[in-house]
């Protein structure tokens, strides 16, 4: 099992919640799929065998994430990291210098999809984009061909709003996202 792809999707959550929400000492929440988890622990995970990998998963964090708790949901298991865990990635694992201006792009009115290509292109030459507003669910696709500065899959829609653009977003690893089928 590869743990250390969990834990850091885990800690981009958390770094992502702090950079849009703000940091507070409380305890965060996030519900993971089952599939989302064998894409990232790179085994089956399923309502049987989903309480022996989350123990040990808790176990590995432990030192840094604190006592993680976990619940199942329909399909999928709610992970809450407790405060000392957010302060943990509070003082250690700052969002890179990438997604911090990515989300500051995105909460600014009148931003553009081109504003976002051009971030792309700022940190990276391997920048691939695809149209995919005929999907009806988002207008780009988004991402660095290479995984530089990171692998997620950006999913940015346009929204006009009383004549201001307002851009919005999801992230998703790789396999999430070839599993929705776009």
């Amino acid at each position: 099992m590869n743990f250390k792809r969990l834990e850091k999707n885990l800690i981009d959550n958390i770094g992502e919640a702090h950079l849009k929400l703000g940091y507070d000492r409380r305890a965060i929440s996030f519900n993971y799929m089952y599939s989302s988890l064998s894409h990232l622990l790179g085994c089956e995970v399923s309502a049987e065998n989903s309480a022996r990998i989350t123990a040990d998963f808790a176990a590995y964090t432990a030192s840094r994430l604190g006592e993680l708790t976990f619940r199942s949901i329909k399909s999928g298991i709610f992970i809450t990291v407790p405060p000392v865990g957010s302060e943990y990635v509070r003082d250690n694992c700052p969002c890179s210098p990438f997604f911090t201006e990515f989300i500051k792009l995105i909460s600014t009115h009148g931003a553009s999809l081109d504003d976002v290509t051009a971030l792309f292109h700022r940190y990276s030459d391997n920048v691939q984009t695809e149209d995919k507003s005929l999907t009806g669910e988002f207008d780009m696709l988004i991402y660095f061909a290479d995984g530089i500065p990171d692998d997620y899959r950006y999913c940015i829609a346009v929204d006009d709003d009383f004549g201001c653009s307002h851009l919005s977003y999801h992230r998703f690893i790789p396999e999430d996202y070839l599993d929705l089928g776009f």
